[in-house]
């Protein structure tokens, strides 16, 4: 099965592109992000922990020990 990306430039599009797509009986998935809500929520988490300081700073030197 192939798969298909569509970005459609304004709202009007879209609502077109769902009309078709439900006019011909093909199931499909809206997300508003392009990343996956696990990934944007660890991302989330890691820049709170920059933010409170929990980060640990490495040396170049020390980077491949």
């Amino acid at each position: 099965m192939s798969y298909l990306i569509v970005h459609p430039d304004n709202q009007e599009k879209l609502k077109a592109i769902k009309a078709v797509l439900k006019a011909l009986d093909v199931d499909f998935n809206e997300r508003k992000t392009a990343y996956r809500a696990d990934f944007t929520e660890k991302i989330a988490e890691s820049e709170e922990d920059i933010k409170l300081g929990r980060t640990v700073k490495i040396s170049l030197d020390d980077l491949w020990k």
